[in-house]
């Protein structure tokens, strides 16, 4: 891939196709079918699945229960505030949760928990930057890009309900 380059493709997972998209070699973007958030198709370059083997394979083992952290090079396009959101979004272990306010503490804002959530919902990289870990205050499922079911069936796969 030459510099400059975004290409994309689509592979099939347990909560339906994703779309990975690749910009200078570093995963880009992560998106479910009708994702909140998705980029017009247009964005996403050229078809070409050459560029994703071990972002592939490391979703398969995920979805196998074989990995519960990823270790890709990523680019992730936004503002200061929402790069240091999906950082901090890394570090919430697998079968976790945390709420949009603890997230807000634990990036030194305490009282930006709506901004954290909106950050949150902008997250480019679903999954691998997993911001289906964070949760309402009361431990309700709220928003999530790629749909709330989505979410629940994520959060159920990570603590041992395998729904697939």
């Amino acid at each position: 891939m030459t510099a400059g380059t975004v290409v994309h493709t689509v592979v099939d997972s347990p909560i339906g196709d994703i779309t990975l998209v690749a910009r200078d070699g570093a995963l880009a973007g992560l998106y479910m079918h009708e994702h909140r958030h998705r980029p017009a198709l247009e964005t996403f370059g050229e078809r070409d699945p050459g560029p994703f083997g071990d972002v592939v394979a490391q979703l398969e083992e995920f979805f196998a229960g074989k990995r519960t952290e990823f270790d890709l090079p990523l680019t992730m396009a936004g503002t200061p505030f929402q790069r240091t959101v999906w950082e901090e979004l890394k570090a919430i272990p697998f079968g976790e949760t945390v709420s949009y306010g603890e997230l807000a503490a634990r990036i030194g804002r305490p009282t930006a928990s709506r901004a954290v959530g909106l950050a949150n919902g902008k997250n480019p990289i679903s999954i691998i930057v997993p911001c289906h870990r964070v949760v309402g205050s009361t431990g309700s499922l709220t928003g999530y890009g790629g749909g709330i079911e989505r979410k629940r069936l994520l959060l159920a796969f990570e603590t041992g309900e395998t729904p697939w």
